[in-house]
């Protein structure tokens, strides 16, 4: 199930990060206190069907209570080709699993990524900037989830 916002959220257990891509997918995981949040393999795939599979079976081995999908907006908050794209993926995978799905503002997220990241090798920056940049989309849920406690 799609929710609209953080209010009817989970407020306790492990929730996932997502940031979508269309070759590779950034994933997050944070402990079950959400204290924590740890980058993990990116999801690279084939196809729509492959990637929402591995979301789905990464939600249920996890034992997830949500999962937070970065949405791209234009930085004037309108929707584009690629928020139409993430928002059919989260579609998809709300018909593979019953653990509540949320969107939040990603708008930036990859260049603070990247910034956090350091002075890196390209090649580590290619394989590791996707779920850097999903990490930082799940620490920002965790911390508006927990303003609206």
């Amino acid at each position: 199930m799609i929710l609209d916002d953080f209010k009817v959220f989970p407020r306790a257990g492990r929730l996932i990060g997502i940031d979508w891509g269309a070759r590779r997918t950034g994933v997050a995981v944070s402990d079950e206190s959400r204290e924590f949040v740890f980058a993990r393999a990116p999801i690279v795939s084939q196809g729509r069907v492959e990637l929402v599979r591995a979301v789905a079976d990464l939600a249920r081995n996890e034992r997830a209570a949500g999962i937070v999908i970065g949405l791209p907006l234009r930085t004037d908050g309108s929707e584009s080709d690629t928020t139409k794209m993430v928002r059919e993926f989260a579609d998809a995978l709300a018909h593979e699993t019953d653990t509540p799905i949320t969107f939040i503002d990603e708008t930036l997220s990859s260049t603070a990524a990247q910034e956090q990241m350091g002075r890196v090798r390209r090649s580590d920056i290619k394989e590791k900037l996707d779920s850097n940049a999903a990490r930082m989309i799940l620490e920002n849920a965790i911390d508006l989830i927990s303003r609206h406690n």
